[in-house]
Parts: C-alpha cells; sequence; structure tokens
C-alpha cells in the first residue's frame, strides 16, 4: 500500500477495528509497502495504527510474495506495489487475496482466518 492515501486511511481503519479479534486467533497483522519507516512511524502516530508497518524499500519481500508488478491507470502501464494481502502459516503462503479492494476486504480475511484449521 501506499503510505496516506484514501485507501490505505480506510484500510487501516477496518484492520485496526478487527486487530483484537486477529490476535484472539493467534494471527498477526503485518503491512509491507515500499514507504519509509519514517513514513510509516508517521503514519501510525497520525491513524493510530494499531500493527506492525514494515519498509520494503528494494521490494525484495514484496517480489518473493509477488505483490510487486505491472499495473495500469489510465491507459498507462507502470510497476508498483498490487495491493494485496497473504496470509502465512508457519512460514508457508496459505492464501493471497490479489488486487483488493479495501470495502469489507479486513472482515472477508478475518472470516478466513476464523475458519482456518
Amino acid at each position: 500500500h501506499k503510505d496516506d492515501t484514501e485507501e490505505y486511511t480506510i484500510e487501516n481503519k477496518n484492520l485496526s477495528r478487527l486487530y483484537k479479534k486477529y490476535k484472539k486467533k493467534n494471527c498477526e497483522l503485518v503491512g509491507i509497502s515500499k514507504d519509509s519507516l519514517e513514513s510509516h512511524e508517521k503514519l501510525k502516530k497520525k491513524y493510530k495504527v494499531a500493527f506492525e508497518l514494515l519498509s520494503d524499500i528494494d521490494i525484495k519481500m514484496q517480489k518473493k510474495y509477488g505483490i510487486w508488478g505491472t499495473k495500469s491507470f489510465m491507459g498507462k502501464k507502470f510497476l508498483g506495489t498490487i495491493r494485496s494481502t497473504v496470509f502465512i502459516d508457519k512460514g508457508k503462503i496459505k492464501k493471497i487475496w490479489s488486487n483488493v479492494r479495501v470495502k469489507d476486504h479486513a472482515q472477508e480475511v478475518y472470516e478466513f482466518v476464523k475458519s482456518y484449521k
């Protein structure tokens, strides 16, 4: 995600609202973007982010999880972060949601977490 955008604000609000429920299911939330740690710290204070934000400036992590790729906006193609959620259990990817639309996504992922065995 890109720091301090409308989608970021909505996503943070929804995830933070459900954060305690995720924790009760022994699930940790972590946000990752190529924004700097300084940018993340400002946002954590501004929006009262309940979970950890990691910086992936060199985009190694995003490439590893397949969330860095070709995007398009208004007919132009460019490389960027594909808004995604990756569910990892014991170091193994169990599910990826790609091209996430933030409305209701936090609840959708939580429903998966509740039923995950």
